[in-house]
């Protein structure tokens, strides 16, 4: 293996490890279709897309909406939180 495939590798490793997941948790309060407009418009879920993961939520009692850099997925758990949604960043 040469210093350049070790370096492309490394960078590769690097950018998977800097990801994180954004997790919605399931509630008694907001409603199915809440949930999913706020998918739609905070994470920019298209409605099937955020339709499914509200069942899983439902369901399973959370769902990774979203994976990325934590500076992209911030903006997007504190809007949630805003709008009384239980999230986190993993």
């Amino acid at each position: 293996m040469t210093f350049t495939e070790i370096q492309e590798k490394t960078s590769v490793l690097d950018q998977l490890v800097e990801q994180r997941d954004l997790i919605v948790y399931n509630d008694d309060f907001n409603t199915f279709d809440f949930v999913i407009e706020s998918l739609v418009k905070v994470c920019k879920h298209d409605k099937i897309q955020a339709e499914q993961c509200t069942m899983l939520i439902h369901y399973k009692g959370k769902c990774q909406v979203k994976r990325g850099e934590y500076k992209e997925l911030q903006p997007m758990c504190t809007s949630l939180l805003e709008r009384g949604i239980t999230a986190e960043i993993e």
